[in-house]
């Protein structure tokens, strides 16, 4: 009777052992981490992210390195959310490497294997000038294309030069493509350490309305890869009204559109909102028509308080610019207009805030 009563404490007490086992647990965000290029005696850093899942705290007991061309730092106290361990590598022999360390924690008797890899360069140029915009191991000079001025049966082209930053063989391609828009990528493959060109060409009979149309593309280091805010770029046409048949006698009989200013310069000195007015007038001798209003980002809202006018008529466009939106757009704060104006066809007003 007593033996059996052992057996059901310990059988009792062993969910607890398993609980307080699985109590703290040590997960890795990424293991591995290619850093990329580097150059001859410039050492580089690779961060591994970590956090703590369960209730209890997990501390580092030791972190060895497979060699002794690697340093690593990591927080010596007891750790209960998220934290860091940085590996850097001397960066002292050229060529590829691979460098390894085992972490030990109170967690687990077993380590937990970090590594990073890369290349060293004898010479390694620092291209954050020439490509200043990362996606993934693609660097890019720019992420925004915008093709302006169009008209109808216009065929325009946009250059994205491109940099493959990796240590494999990348075949770049944009995906998502809208019907008007076609691209090709020479060379087809980038080597590591290569560059290339990718040529966006716009077909213009296939844009539907005169004004502004906006979409996004997405560059892929690879077909297949998937489609994210960090592989975006913005794409915005603007297809103008013809006027290439008007005399000179027409245009005299043309409206005139001026506008009180083209640049509205915004101070919101703690405020979230701001507002301001631009005033048009038509100086012409017939109807000014202003066919279209369009917003190039968010941030805005604007008001027209007549689109016809006749001649000497004036209207107001009332403008109220949202601070905190206006920090998360990637371009320019721009508003359009589209008018029958011959000399003004478009009309962009520039927003500069503060």
């Amino acid at each position: 009777m007593k033996i059996t009563r052992h057996i059901l404490i310990a059988c009792a007490l062993s969910p607890l052992i398993i609980q307080e086992v699985q109590a703290q647990k040590l997960i890795a965000e990424k293991t591995s981490v290619d850093v990329g290029r580097t150059g001859y005696q410039q050492p580089v850093t690779a961060t591994f992210e970590f956090r703590v899942k369960g209730s209890k705290k997990v501390r580092i007991t030791s972190v060895r390195p497979d060699c002794n061309c690697t340093t690593l730092e990591y927080p010596k106290s007891e750790q209960d959310g998220k934290f860091q361990i940085r590996m850097t590598y001397d960066a002292r022999q050229l060529g590829h490497f691979d460098k390894q360390a085992a972490v030990m924690t109170n967690a687990s008797s077993e380590p937990l294997y970090i590594r990073m890899s890369g290349i060293v360069l004898r010479e390694y140029q620092d291209l954050s000038k020439n490509y200043p915009i990362t996606m993934g191991n693609l660097l890019l000079d720019l992420n925004e294309l915008e093709f302006d001025d169009i008209n109808r049966g216009d065929r325009q082209q946009q250059l994205i030069h491109i940099y493959n930053s990796g240590t494999t063989v990348c075949q770049p391609n944009l995906m998502h493509l809208p019907p008007y828009l076609t691209a090709t990528m020479v060379p087809e493959r980038l080597g590591p350490g290569r560059s290339g060109v990718m040529t966006v060409t716009l077909n213009s009979t296939l844009l539907h309305d005169y004004g502004l149309t906006q979409s996004s593309v997405y560059l892929a280091e690879k077909p297949g890869d998937t489609v994210s805010a960090n592989n975006e770029i913005g794409v915005s046409a603007v297809l103008l009204p013809s006027f290439m048949g008007m005399t000179a006698a027409q245009k005299q009989y043309a409206p005139k559109m001026v506008l009180s200013k083209q640049t509205v310069d915004i101070l919101f000195n703690g405020r979230s909102k701001k507002k301001d007015v631009i005033e048009i007038t038509n100086q012409g001798r017939t109807e000014l028509d202003i066919s279209s209003l369009q917003l190039f980002t968010g941030g805005l809202t604007v008001s027209l308080n007549k689109s016809k006018l006749k001649p000497g008529e004036k209207a107001v466009l009332k403008i109220t610019a949202l601070r905190d939106e206006l920090k998360k757009v990637r371009t320019r704060p721009r508003i359009l207009m589209i008018t029958n104006d011959p000399d003004h066809a478009k009309v962009t007003i520039t927003i500069n805030a503060k």
